[in-house]
């Protein structure tokens, strides 16, 4: 059985067969992980169930078959245009999808992560370039994969994997891959984008470069909850030492805002956690001497990046705080991502809103997330407007809350306009995220026999079918009541 013919119960079998290969090996996996990033083991035991979860999610997917947008037109010689021939459309895999598997989630974004878990839900068959941060990880979580896959009824070359880097730009380039998908750095992100964008059949290119998530708190929700405000924060900043692409960059607090104390102690007082490998350190201890070297800047907390007798990199959180001048006038030295435990506090004034939406507008063009902190009640036209400014910026907007933590449902949006992402209307994340790995195809005047299962009259695969009868396009415009 070739995976693109398989039906939608056939994929949700394959999906749940992995969900149960690696719930059955988390013992194995976990340890492999904490070996090979130094994260710990309740963070990675969490993140493998999430990784079981969205495989389930698409196994549901799968079985409800709504993502094949079955519509039937009816052949239909009254037609008020004309007569209209019979037209089936429905969705079909895009072929064969190469994933770039991301360092700082070595389950969710890595191998079985939801790249994968959208693709073979799709139908495409999946090559994964692994990340070199994990590859004994990633070795053995293929390993899993294919046991599902043999246990599914499917070919193994429905899924591989390569580790060497020249191999992931080969693919790339390679006629037979029909989309790729990546999560990493920005650099790294945009050279592939643009040999993606290059080839002589350009395809699909769904990178996540990054994002730096601002947050914006008014006066009233700090008149309300500042310790709340303050003590959620750090957390943010300092989970998992930073290397979260929902980590929040900036918080936006009133001038006057009397925090710098609280969130230096609260900074201060949190232990260091690795780095996830020596390519990580390196670039954010770099990344963090600019920022500290930045006039204007004042150190809250000042944090330190050390090597530890256990081989790791540790790291301490950062913070620093800034005018919104200062911001304005060091934008090249301060905007910049640092995929670390830093943030950067900037001070507005309270009394001429317009000018931080003025550098909102100007500094933040795209990210996958912003976040505004109000107070009970609070709804004023500078704060409606706040909310529209940022919406047209954002994948994903927040109120009173913190960006990190991606919940995995149909309704999430992980994914923002460019830099944040090369596809700003799709999502690496929830239910939407097939859509990346699908291509519609209408069949016109087709003879029966040679109808694809889903768009026959009588649906073998029991999926969803939007119908247009024959005559209905009279009413068009006029619904019966």
């Amino acid at each position: 059985m070739d995976l693109t013919e398989s039906s939608p119960a056939q994929r949700t079998g394959l999906l749940n067969a992995i969900a149960d290969e690696l719930t059955a090996a988390a013992d194995e996996l976990v340890p492999q992980a904490m070996a090979e990033t130094g994260l710990a083991e309740a963070r990675l035991r969490g993140e493998l169930k999430r990784t079981v979860v969205q495989l389930r999610l698409f196994a549901d997917v799968c079985a409800e078959g709504e993502f094949l947008d079955v519509r039937i037109d009816e052949a239909d010689p009254g037609f008020v245009l004309g007569p209209r021939p019979d037209l089936r459309r429905f969705n079909l895999p895009v072929g064969p999808v190469l994933v770039f598997a991301a360092s700082n989630f070595p389950f969710a974004f890595s191998v079985a992560g939801g790249d994968t878990a959208s693709a073979l839900a799709a139908g495409c068959p999946v090559i994964l370039k692994a990340h070199p941060g994990h590859p004994r990880l990633s070795a053995l979580t293929a390993e899993k994969v294919r046991g599902a896959l043999l246990r599914a009824g499917l070919p193994a070359e429905t899924f591989e994997v390569v580790f060497d880097q020249e191999d992931g730009v080969r693919l790339l380039r390679d006629d037979r891959i029909a989309a790729a998908a990546f999560t990493g750095s920005f650099e790294i992100g945009r050279m592939l984008a643009g040999i993606a964008a290059g080839r002589e059949r350009p395809i699909p290119f769904y990178g996540e470069l990054g994002s730096v998530n601002p947050v914006v708190v008014t006066p009233a929700a700090l008149a309300e909850r500042a310790d709340e405000v303050a003590s959620g924060f750090v957390a943010g900043v300092s989970g998992s030492a930073g290397q979260l692409c929902t980590k929040p960059g900036f918080l936006f607090l009133p001038d006057g805002h009397g925090l710098a104390r609280t969130l230096g102690s609260a900074a201060d007082a949190v232990p260091g956690h690795p780095l996830l490998h020596e390519g990580i350190a390196a670039a954010y201890t770099e990344r963090r001497a600019a920022v500290l070297a930045a006039p204007g800047v004042a150190v809250l907390a000042e944090g330190a990046v050390e090597a530890a007798p256990d081989g790791w990199c540790r790291a301490t959180p950062t913070l620093v705080e800034v005018g919104l001048d200062d911001l304005l006038k060091q934008r090249s030295a301060l905007l910049d991502e640092a995929f670390g435990p830093l943030s950067i506090v900037v001070r507005y004034d309270p009394d001429r809103p317009d000018l931080l939406m003025d550098a909102i507008g100007r500094l933040f063009p795209g990210a996958l997330t912003a976040t505004v902190h109000s107070a009970a009640g609070e709804n004023n036209e500078w704060l409606r407007r706040l909310v529209a400014l940022l919406r047209e910026r954002v994948g994903r907007l927040l109120f009173n809350g913190w960006p990190t933590g991606v919940a995995v449902t149909p309704a999430m949006q992980h994914g923002g306009p460019y830099p944040a992402t090369t596809a700003p209307a799709t999502t690496s994340v929830g239910t939407a995220a097939i859509q990346r790995f699908l291509r519609p195809v209408t069949f016109q005047n087709c003879p029966p026999e040679l109808l694809p299962p889903a768009l026959r009259d009588d649906n073998p695969w029991r999926v969803p079918q939007r119908r247009s009868a024959a005559g209905a396009s009279v009413n068009w415009g006029n619904p019966v009541s």
